[in-house]
């Protein structure tokens, strides 16, 4: 059997071992992990280029799933030929590929040349929520990979890119916002001295867009209610400057863990404190509620057949409860910046509208620095299409009293 055969068993093996989970394991890229970093067989390059092929599995489901069990040789080569052309991947497609035209760059051409139905890689109960997404620019964006976007977080950026350019790191800037930069999906930056000494953090252009376009003024006091892992935390940090300070909270206390050493790696352990009891009066504060994930399927492609229309409902009661919770916290004056990675009006504007027309305290505050996002019926929605990244949503609310 040659190689790429024995490949193809193998990922038929792994596929099978997922399949029981992957419409129902919100966490089935831990499993993913597990299962590839469990088997001593896998080199570093046979994991990289497995979870290439699974990922491609789970992105364009409806159209593999069906020949798994009838077809799985066609299903295999289905996968190759739709999957990322990545250094570990291309022997292995190039075998299986042999003889098929070149898979396009547009979803809907990849559809007419496997006589595949476009609209069903997108699921039902989304045209509701977010009829944009079954555009062929957005659906485009959500089914391929993002880039892996950094913030730029040292006075001088030039040591940080050579080093890139010295490992082979193919990196480009964002044309929206100055201090962001684009890598492969799979570059080892985690590796580099850039990140070691927190002269670079990992965070998505859209994560980085919101807290931008709502113009945070510095020297402020601010609240991140649901800090988690920090991304936003820090950049506020920035933002704020020596003489701004920020509180971290969050139920989820190993989250947290993970801030404490992101700020100690970059220097801005003494502008952030980790609190356990909020407290009020703040400048600004940020909600940014834990969600469905809509926005970030490029990502995390399993969460498109994991998520159903009520599951986006339960987000939004949650969501609801969060903004509820820390609006109290604000200083009249001050801004309540509500932030989702969903694309579900849902969990968006009906959450705004519904939280503006309980609290006639609150009044809608413009976005001061709209970059690349569309103004919606309440607050802006920041789409995958429009900067290469996550899609976020974000509305900025002014207590008036």
């Amino acid at each position: 059997m040659s190689r790429a055969g024995s490949q193809r068993r193998t990922l038929g093996s792994l596929l099978g071992s997922l399949r029981p989970h992957w419409r129902v394991d919100a966490h089935l890229p831990v499993r993913i992990d597990r299962l590839l970093g469990g088997d001593r067989r896998f080199g570093s390059r046979d994991r990289r280029l497995y979870r290439e092929l699974i990922y491609t599995a789970l992105r364009y489901l409806p159209w593999v799933e069906p020949l798994l069990d009838s077809e799985p040789e066609r299903a295999a080569q289905r996968i190759a030929w739709l999957a990322a052309d990545t250094p570990a991947a291309q022997s292995f497609r190039g075998e299986l590929c042999a003889g098929l035209p070149p898979c396009p760059e547009h979803t809907a051409a990849k559809a007419a040349v496997l006589g595949a139905d476009v609209e069903i890689l997108l699921p039902g109960w989304l045209r509701a929520e977010c009829p944009e997404a079954f555009a062929p620019e957005q659906r485009d964006a959500l089914q391929s990979r993002a880039p892996l976007w950094l913030r730029l977080q040292g006075a001088d950026p030039a040591a940080v890119l050579a080093e890139f350019t010295g490992r082979g790191f193919a990196w480009r800037p964002s044309g929206l916002l100055p201090g962001a930069i684009a890598l492969a999906p799979d570059a080892d930056v985690v590796s580099t001295g850039a990140y070691r000494n927190g002269l670079v953090e990992i965070q998505d252009l859209g994560s980085q867009l919101i807290l931008e376009s709502a113009g945070v003024e510095p020297g402020g006091s601010w609240l991140d209610a649901c800090a988690g892992a920090g991304g936003k935390t820090l950049q506020l940090a920035r933002l704020l400057g020596a003489d701004g300070r920020v509180d971290a909270y969050d139920l989820r206390v190993p989250a947290l863990e993970q801030l404490r050493i992101r700020a100690e790696r970059a220097g801005l352990n003494g502008r952030i404190t980790i609190t356990s009891r909020p407290d009020t009066g703040y400048d600004g504060v940020l909600v940014d509620a834990p969600c469905s994930g809509s926005g970030t399927w490029r990502r995390s492609p399993h969460l498109k057949w994991v998520t159903t229309g009520s599951s986006v409902l339960s987000a939004a009661r949650i969501q609801s409860g969060l903004l509820a919770a820390n609006s109290p916290r604000v200083r009249p004056g001050g801004i309540l910046l509500y932030a989702t990675c969903s694309l579900c009006r849902s969990e968006n504007e009906a959450v705004v509208d519904a939280f503006l027309r309980a609290n006639a305290g609150f009044e809608p505050a413009p976005i001061s620095r709209l970059l690349g996002g569309e103004r919606r019926t309440t607050g802006h929605q920041f789409w995958p299409a429009g900067h290469d990244g996550d899609g976020f949503y974000a509305a900025a609310l002014r207590r008036s009293r």
